[in-house]
């Protein structure tokens, strides 16, 4: 329970259990005449606390700021909003007053609190002493449910969203329910992108329907609503003219409107751009500090005053030109909007050359009897170049078209034009691979043909070889072929001729699809009891089994770091800190003991320069794509271990000072999984070509146990601060979540479609696990019972691992983007590159930005909003995952090392991207480096794993 004011009212929130809802109720405390009287004018202040000092607002003013909040860019560049009280105040009390928002109300919290109209939901509803109604996201992509949740269940009565998130409902529900005669919903505020067309409004009332309909317009900069109109029933009764539109109608309290021309002239007639302001409805954006009272934003939304009212036609930034003719694409939304069979619809101009035109269709119609509606009632030079047929609109966060998501469907849906082509017959896709396999490979064509039980792994190839080879077979065979790269990774050449052939069938591909599984389905098999009696137990025997271990950290690629720190006895505490470099530990009060040689410092001298030092070299016998785990322990003789595999079947652990093999271990097949410790410290995991994951002691490489697995593993383990369970995928499309102590898989989980060939993340809050596949899924599960929460198909192989901070996940996809989602699986933005990403993100530990590499041999730094903050030109593709540092010199700045295929390590400034320092080795790299204190490991193509120090030299 919570309250908003002494004496006169209190809400109680419940919680709903089996609709997942929370509901907020009214309880006055006082129901006097007087109380009453009162009660509209006491509920909120008026917004006088903003001070006035001359004609200037300060945002360092007293009891000045009421929320800030970041925009999401929809129509602009994301800024950081600090919305006053006497901007938010007035719109508050006068929609209030407009809607008549009473105790009797049930008002729907639908957008999320980032999106500045939340501020009006709640607060009109709470200070109205009204029911604000609070529902879980994933409800609210539930259309049919979330209709019978508002309109039949709790009765809600002032709706306000935008047209995109209403349209959801469908036209036969919201005629039926929202809509309806006997509906509960008294006000239909829609707002935030285009109002619909008048005539699109009379199709969705049902005769005798009274709800009142408000179209609402304004920018978050002028926080939140700026005008307002209620289309009267009149219009809405009234056959339609020449004039659809509905207007933006008149100013809000204290809100000012202006339209202006190009040449910032106002205009009383004809098109130009709004303005918006007040004396006191100013907003501050980013660093703004002081500002003048009026202040006058510009929107970039285009309208036209005619007969004294306001319509608009669309965003500034949304005209173009073409056939020579300059077009607004909301003209095209617009007339669509208003075709009989069209329930939605959306314009996007894909990369500046095609005009696209995305339709959601009332019921079933043939495309060319939809092309005729077109030609019909749009002007020659406005039809589209395309147009595709979807079944939804995709929405932002804040409830608006995603039009990023619509040119990745645009682009899958060119690459199923490929369908239409014929596919090459069996004999002569026999030997069209027999040559793409030598080419790939680089195998001369003389070379005697390729057996039937070849694998492409085996044979010489890579992950970045089976891309290349992955598309060029599809040219070939002319389509798109599902499952054809995790077959390529994993099985036969004949296997990949059968794949192809199955995939190219229509016959094969009717009766695959008529037997597939419902890849939505979660397949868990739990191995062992993990209700609350196995966790209990677990926790009772944690402290025995980890009574004699030392304190560790460890780090791998992309600064991902485990610290233990165990204080002994019964009582000892772990604590496990990730994203931080050992150089960092010092911030939060943690002191690994251990040979002060590894730490060394220099005196920083702006005449000094960075250099690669080659320290030692450790011959493996094969290629190392495996990236280095490094581990140093509090023992008073222990020294630094570097512990990687090879395809010579070998983990070496070796020490980090001279290179010494410590032990060396030969498994049964080739290793490009990098290694994990356990939450104990006591045991190495890898896993391995031939199925099993590896458990070694630490100190001597004596195995203490071999889990098997259906496939290959190739995935690197992730072990979970909170259990200790350690988890990894297989190409048998399963993630395994092991009990290292007790040598037992807890649960194993089935990852819906694909091979796991990256690692999987740990978040500890929320407790989270995330792991993505070749098949193009990420996915979350429960860390504790495989339990799958969310899954995101990208349509894409992911060969990058997930990784997370505590608001954020992060993954990059072959597509060439770096995604950005919430841990409840919304997607914020993509981060588009040149090139396929396998690099894995990487976090700084100090600001927090993104760095990753492409295959368009840039190294990209990001924020966390994705604003790119510079990109570095390689001289090769970059498949390893960046490593950044603080710079030994400065403690507080920070360097970045990665490495391009080609064999260059690079050295840069992590804050502006510069060149600092680089060095070629003897072979191709895949491996990632990783760094302590003045130490740098890498593994090589040419067999070696090198150790450099970073050194200081007088210029």
């Amino acid at each position: 329970m919570f309250r908003l004011h002494p004496d006169w009212i209190e809400k109680d929130s419940s919680s709903v259990q089996h609709l997942h809802v929370t509901l907020f109720e009214v309880v006055r405390s006082d129901t006097s005449d007087e109380a009453e009287a009162t009660h509209e004018a006491a509920h909120i202040p008026s917004g006088g606390d903003c001070t006035e000092n001359e004609d200037y607002i300060n945002i360092q003013d007293k009891q000045c700021l009421g929320y800030v909040l970041h925009t999401s860019g929809t129509t602009g560049i994301p800024k950081v909003v600090s919305v006053p009280h006497c901007c938010i105040v007035p719109n508050i009390l006068h929609l209030r007053s407009i809607f008549g928002v009473s105790p009797d109300d049930i008002v729907l919290l639908a957008s999320p609190l980032t999106f500045d109209p939340s501020v009006i939901e709640i607060f009109v509803s709470l200070s109205a002493g009204a029911c604000l109604l609070v529902l879980p996201d994933p409800l609210k992509m539930m259309p049919r449910r979330l209709c019978h949740l508002l309109f039949h269940q709790h009765k809600v009565t002032v709706l306000q969203v935008t047209p995109t998130f209403f349209r959801r409902f469908g036209s036969h529900s919201i005629r039926s329910s929202v809509l309806s005669r006997e509906t509960s919903l008294r006000i239909l505020a829609l707002g935030g992108e285009q109002f619909p067309p008048l005539s699109v409004l009379k199709s969705w009332r049902e005769p005798g329907n009274k709800t009142r309909m408000f179209n609402l317009y304004g920018i978050t900069e002028v926080s939140s609503w700026a005008t307002y109109f209620e289309v009267p029933e009149a219009m809405l009764e009234s056959s339609v003219g020449a004039n659809d539109s509905v207007p933006l109608g008149d100013p809000l309290d204290e809100t000012m409107i202006e339209v202006r021309n190009d040449d910032g002239v106002l205009v009383e007639k004809g098109e130009g751009q709004v303005y918006l302001g007040g004396r006191q409805r100013v907003c501050f954006l980013d660093d703004e500090m002081t500002l003048p009272y009026g202040t006058m934003r510009r929107t970039g939304d285009w309208v036209k005053i005619q007969d004294g009212n306001i319509f608009f036609i669309g965003r500034k930034d949304n005209q173009i030109k073409r056939h020579g003719k300059r077009l607004n694409t909301e003209y095209i939304q617009q007339v669509v909007d208003k075709l009989e069979p069209v329930d939605s619809c959306a314009v996007v101009w894909y990369r500046a050359k095609q005009l696209v035109l995305f339709v959601v269709l009332k019921k079933p119609l043939e495309k060319k009897s939809l092309w005729r509606y077109l030609q019909a009632h749009l002007l020659s030079y406005t039809l589209p170049d395309d147009l595709v047929v979807v079944d939804r609109m995709p929405l932002t966060t804040h409830g608006k078209i995603d039009h990023s998501r619509l040119n990745v469907i645009y682009c899958e849906h060119l690459q199923q034009k490929m369908d239409l082509k014929l596919p090459v017959l069996p004999d002569d896709l026999w030997c069209n691979l027999q040559d793409l396999w030598k080419s790939v490979l680089g195998l001369p064509e003389e070379c005697s043909d390729i057996s039937e039980d070849s694998v492409f792994l085996l044979s010489g190839g890579d992950s970045l070889k089976a891309m290349r080879f992955h598309e060029e077979v599809e040219k070939v065979a002319g389509r798109s072929v599902p499952g054809l790269l995790e077959v390529i990774l994993s099985d036969t050449f004949l296997d990949i001729h059968r794949c192809i052939l199955r995939g190219t069938s229509p016959v094969m591909e009717n009766l695959q699809d008529q037997t597939s599984v419902n890849a939505t389905e979660s397949h868990i098999q739990h191995i062992v009891d993990v209700t609350e009696n196995y966790l209990v137990k677990r926790k009772a025997e944690a402290p025995t089994l980890q009574m004699d271990a030392p304190s560790f950290v460890s780090l791998s690629r992309g600064n991902r770091l485990f610290l233990n720190v165990c204080r002994g006895g019964p009582d000892q505490k772990c604590e496990v800190i990730h994203g931080l470099s050992p150089d960092l530990l010092q911030f939060i009060g943690c002191n690994i003991s251990g040979p002060k040689r590894q730490r060394t410092k220099l005196t920083p001298s702006p005449e000094q320069v960075i250099t690669l030092q080659e320290r030692w070299t450790s011959d493996t016998g094969k290629c190392v794509d495996a990236s280095p785990l490094l581990v140093i322990s509090s023992e008073k003789d222990s020294t630094g271990t570097v512990y990687i595999g090879s395809h010579s079947h070998r983990l070496q652990a070796l020490d980090l000072d001279t290179g010494a093999v410590l032990w060396e271990r030969i498994l049964g097949d080739r290793i490009e999984s990098s290694a994990a410790v356990s939450k104990c410290g006591k045991f190495i995991l890898v896993g391995c070509y031939d199925g099993a994951v590896y458990v070694l002691r630490r100190r001597s490489g004596e195995t203490h146990w071999v889990f098997t697995t259906g496939s290959a593993v190739k995935s690197s383990p992730a072990v979970d601060p909170v259990s200790g369970l350690a988890f990894i995928g297989s190409h048998d499309q399963y993630l395994y979540a092991l009990d290292i102590n007790v040598k037992q898989c807890v649960w194993k989980a089935h990852c819906q479609g694909g091979a796991v060939f990256s690692s999987p993340c740990v978040s500890t809050s929320p407790h989270h696990l995330y792991v993505a596949t070749l098949g193009g899924r990420l996915l979350a599960l429960d860390p504790v019972t495989g339990k799958n929460l969310w899954m995101i198909d990208m349509g894409k192989p992911m060969f990058s691992s997930p990784t997370c901070n505590q608001h954020h996940v992060f993954i990059g996809c072959v597509d060439a983007n770096l995604y950005c989602f919430t841990h409840m699986g919304e997607k914020l933005w993509q981060f588009p590159s040149d090139g396929p990403i396998f690099s894995t993100p990487c976090m700084s530990p100090l600001s927090e930005h993104i760095t990753f590499g492409s295959h368009d041999s840039f190294i990209y730094c990001c924020t966390a909003e994705a604003e790119l903050l510079w990109k570095y030109k390689t001289s090769s593709q970059v498949y390893a995952t960046p490593f950044t540092f603080p710079n030994p010199h400065t403690g507080n700045a920070e360097l970045l090392a990665a490495a391009s295929t080609d064999g260059n390590v690079w050295i840069l400034d992590a804050l502006s991207g510069l060149l600092v320092s680089h060095c070629a080795l003897g072979g191709e790299v895949f491996s990632s480096p990783v760094l302590y204190g003045t130490r740098l490991v890498v593994g090589c193509r040419n067999n070696l794993v090198y150790c450099f120090d970073l050194i200081w030299n007088e210029k």
